[in-house]
């Protein structure tokens, strides 16, 4: 089905460059970058696949459906995203808030085309239908010297919920939890500029250079973008094994390294974080439960600290065993939306954020990622990213914290701001 070729690439960094310029003559584009991060799971450095041979888009209804029998039919490798919409597929649950990029609910693709890079270490894999077009496309791709274009950024940037009313709806919040609704939500707010005309490509690499995380994504689908410096895994499959590592814990990076190791050291020992990390987790047992083997469920690391460009963060790992037989679509059904987007219990404070809420998460807080022929996968966390429609020139990107019985309204808008600080410098 697909021809493989192998090429030493001289320089990788300078290669990634050229590579993402070259996908952008395409309608579709998925480029992953783990931007050399230091992690224990990861199959590729960097990831392009472009030009869709196939497709599958969809609303909400029967998603997880649509997406099972699609997957089963290609046999292939497939790229695309889960919006957090897709929640309502799964339980009784609706999105009826504000909404102005309108992303379809779910979108994979089947790339005519795809690049895997390790190391120095290129691996290629074309449609048997385009395969000799790969020496024109490699050469092509090393020529490319990526000229910087004019950008337009937008005029102005500006909130959904104002401050007042984000302190006020927080507070609101806190009364659920003290009632025993909820022990834990993940309230976010966005922010927008409307009449925007930006240059994708520029503002994806500045927000990478600037946060270099290991879930780095520029996503297209046409006039669709997603800008994408996540440092969260949601959920990865490897042969029998499935890992979940939550993000639950932020603390602000300083320049100077007393601070900055003080910072950290506060982060690992804080008990507000410590208790947010640990619901979440108790949380992410129990959706892998739903398909594992009995008795794999296990917490290899609790609360491990991670240093990032921007911030500090604490990520748990949880990992369970599953059958051979177990559809992959079955384990992304039965943990989706991630947990450290929505909360505990999960489907009580999902309603509970769709009633504060006043923007439709859409691909936000969703997931983008792959499927291999052999039924592994690897999907990220959208969060620090930027959202944009080019036909409606209209830009977005959220930021949210967890509340729980022990936060301050104050300081959580504070963290509010400090995540969005890396999209704010690269918009303005």
């Amino acid at each position: 089905m697909r021809t493989i070729f192998s090429k030493k690439i001289d320089n990788p960094e300078l290669f990634k460059n050229q590579l993402l310029h070259w996908s952008q003559q395409f309608r579709e584009v998925v480029f992953l970058d783990s931007n050399n991060y230091h992690q224990k799971q990861s199959s590729f450095d960097c990831v392009l696949a472009v030009d869709a041979f196939t497709s599958v888009k969809t609303d909400y209804n029967n998603a997880f459906e649509d997406l099972k029998q699609y997957q089963q039919q290609t046999k292939d490798w497939l790229f695309g995203y889960l919006s957090y919409d897709v929640k309502n597929d799964v339980e009784e649950l609706h999105s009826n808030n504000f909404d102005s990029l309108h992303f379809p609910d779910l979108f994979f693709f089947q790339p005519k085309k795809l690049f895997l890079l390790k190391g120095n270490q290129l691996e290629v894999q074309y449609l048997r239908m385009c395969d000799d077009e790969f020496d024109e496309d490699f050469n092509h791709i090393q020529t490319i010297s990526h000229p910087s274009s004019v950008i337009h950024h937008p005029s102005s940037i500006q909130q959904r919920i104002s401050k007042e009313s984000y302190l006020s709806k927080v507070n609101e919040m806190l009364e659920q939890i003290h009632r025993g609704d909820i022990y834990e939500a993940n309230f976010c707010m966005e922010f927008y500029a409307e009449k925007a005309t930006i240059e994708p490509i520029e503002i994806y690499q500045k927000l990478n250079e600037i946060s270099k995380p290991p879930f780095a994504i520029f996503f297209k689908n046409n006039e669709q973008y997603l800008l994408c410096a996540s440092p969260e895994r949601y959920l990865r499959k490897e042969g029998n094994k499935i890992i979940s590592q939550p993000i639950k814990g932020t603390a602000k990076r300083f320049s100077d390294e007393t601070l900055d190791n003080n910072s950290k050291k506060e982060l690992e020992q804080n008990p507000k974080e410590r208790s947010e990390n640990i619901m979440i987790v108790d949380l992410v047992r129990n959706d892998l439960s739903h398909t594992a083997i009995k008795g794999t469920v296990e917490v290899e690391e609790l609360c491990g600290i991670y240093t990032f460009e921007q911030v500090h963060q604490m990520i748990s790992t949880v990992v369970s065993n599953v059958e051979n037989t177990t559809s992959p679509i079955e384990i992304l059904r039965t943990t989706f939306p991630m947990g450290s987007m929505t909360g505990a219990p999960k489907i009580s404070a999902m309603k509970i954020i769709e009633e504060l809420e006043e923007s439709k998460r859409g691909m936000y807080s969703g997931a983008v990622g792959y499927f291999t022929p052999e039924n592994d996968f690897d999907f990220n966390v959208v969060i620090r990213s930027i959202l944009y429609n080019a036909s409606a020139n209209y830009v977005s990107f959220s930021v949210g914290s967890a509340i729980t019985s022990q936060s301050n309204p104050e300081q959580e808008y504070e963290e509010c701001l400090l995540k969005a600080k890396a999209m704010f410098e690269v918009l303005s």
